[in-house]
């Protein structure tokens, strides 16, 4: 039996989630269910699908990923099913795919069509979850929609670049736990257009010029511990799923204040790059 995983925004209060669970478990009483995040951010697209993308590739091939973000369905929000990478994703078609379809192709999407025989006002559960427990038994997609060709795309996922090549302009895409700010610049994309050039990096008035292999660089070890004034620093890193994150050092939003607080950055707010040409 596959396992199941619920990335929602439903949060911890109200009874939405454990409603979710509860009706997989009564058609599937043996299945695993995995809870991602039900944290995001109301109605967040770009946070929903950072999250989703660094979250699935973990999990076993076959898991079936129920996405419950923005899914009222409408004229211009319809629901689909996508299998992509041997993985199978339950969601609206808001965007929320975009950002890990713009690097792996899908295997198959089809728009949900079951809605003929069901009217929902919460479609978490009265439509994605019979939709994943149908794959669950080994049911094909092609039974529960129509075969699509594309899905909405969401806006800013891909960083701009200037015709010269001198600039790149990225926006953020997700605020972590710590305050930290992710932008969608990744680092294969950043060495590409860099070319072994300096740059600098600018958000808002700060200016960074080097990118740290991890938090603690910015640490002086041979400093004496009571002499040292390292937390708070701000510094740049290319995180664990390899996307350019503005931070700070040890940062605690709810008392010295995080890169987000401190920089004054919010989601899609620009990160841009600027690549200095060397001299001949």
């Amino acid at each position: 039996m596959p396992i199941i995983t619920l990335t929602t925004d439903f949060g911890e209060k109200d009874h939405f989630a454990g409603a979710v669970k509860g009706a997989i478990y009564s058609e599937l009483p043996d299945v695993k269910i995995v809870d991602i995040s039900h944290s995001v951010s109301p109605f967040n697209i770009p946070e929903a699908a950072y999250i989703i993308q660094n979250a699935y590739s973990s999990f076993p091939k076959g898991t079936i990923h129920i996405i419950g973000i923005d899914s009222e369905i409408n004229e211009e929000n319809k629901h689909i099913a996508i299998k992509l990478d041997d993985h199978y994703f339950i969601c609206a078609n808001n965007g929320i795919m975009s950002m890990i379809c713009s690097e792996i192709t899908p295997e198959q999407i089809v728009e949900i069509n079951i809605h003929d025989h069901i009217e929902t006002k919460f479609p978490a559960l009265e439509v994605f979850v019979k939709v994943a427990c149908h794959i669950a038994r080994g049911g094909t997609l092609d039974v529960i929609g129509k075969t699509i060709g594309s899905i909405k795309p969401i806006r800013n996922i891909i960083p701009y670049i200037n015709d010269e090549q001198t600039q790149i302009v990225g926006s953020v895409i997700y605020i972590d736990n710590y305050g930290n700010v992710i932008t969608n610049i990744k680092k294969d994309f950043f060495t590409k257009i860099q070319k072994g050039r300096d740059f600098k990096i600018s958000a808002r008035q700060y200016i960074f010029k080097e990118i740290y292999s991890k938090y603690s660089d910015v640490v002086n070890f041979e400093t004496p511990v009571e002499k040292r004034n390292d937390e708070g620093k701000k510094l740049v890193v290319f995180n664990s799923s390899n996307y350019l994150e503005i931070a700070v050092y040890k940062s605690n939003s709810k008392t010295s204040g995080s890169a987000s607080t401190l920089l004054g950055l919010d989601i899609l707010d620009a990160v841009s790059v600027k690549f200095i040409n060397k001299k001949n």
